[in-house]
Order: structure tokens, then sequence, then C-alpha cells
């Protein structure tokens, strides 16, 4: 099943509470009929989907979806302080509805704070 690429931008959370367009995440997901993330596509492709975390003034951080049946879905970053199985991910929960521009994710980052995000686009 094709890869879609998911655009994310932050809508709200600790010290940004109007969001910010600079922060983003660009994450490439097969999406299932109902318009989610396909789980047994992404077990099924060899080939590591795709992610990409950009801030103001960084360079783009690379790294790759991972999905677990018990935790769901996160984010592998290379090149982290601890890498390997253990390393922390970054979870992302697309909740109930669709992945569409205008729905939102929650985005938790490996120190416990939340962060929600608003699809801004799907390529």
């Amino acid at each position: 099943m094709p890869t879609v690429t998911v655009i994310l931008a932050l809508a709200a959370g600790p010290g940004f509470p109007d969001g910010s367009p600079d922060h983003r995440y660009e994450i490439d997901l097969a999406l299932d009929a109902a318009g989610r993330p396909d789980a047994e596509a992404w077990a099924a492709d060899p080939v590591p989907w795709r992610a990409r975390r950009i801030l103001p003034e960084a360079a783009p951080e690379q790294g790759d979806v991972q999905y677990d049946p018990d935790h769901g879905w996160s984010i592998r970053f290379f090149g982290r302080a601890t890498e390997g199985p253990d390393a922390p991910e970054t979870r992302f929960d697309c909740g109930v509805d669709p992945l569409r521009p205008g729905e939102h994710v929650t985005v938790t980052e490996p120190g416990g704070a939340a962060f929600a995000y608003r699809v801004v686009g799907i390529a």
C-alpha cells in the first residue's frame, strides 16, 4: 500500500498556547480505508516509514515510524543520545477520527510533555 506524507503543525502545548506553524512533523504513513494509520501495511512494508521533526533554527531531525500493538504509534529519531530498542520514543495518538486536514493529533515527547498538532496537509 502506498504511503502519504502527513504534515502536522503545532496547535498548542506547554510554552505554545497559540501554537506555532514553525514546529512541524512530516510523517509517512499508509492509511486504511477509514483514513487511519494502517498497522498491517506498516508490518508488511520492508521499507521504514520516514518521519521528520522540523524546529525553527535547527536542522530537521530524521527518524522512522514505529508501531507496537500494545503502545500504538511512535517515532524513533536517529542520533539521539540514547539509541537502540530502549531509546525513548516520541508517541503520537491520532484519536478515533481519520487523519485529514483540520483534525488533531496528540504528540507526547519522551519527557512526557504532550502537545496538540493539527493536520495541515496530506501529500
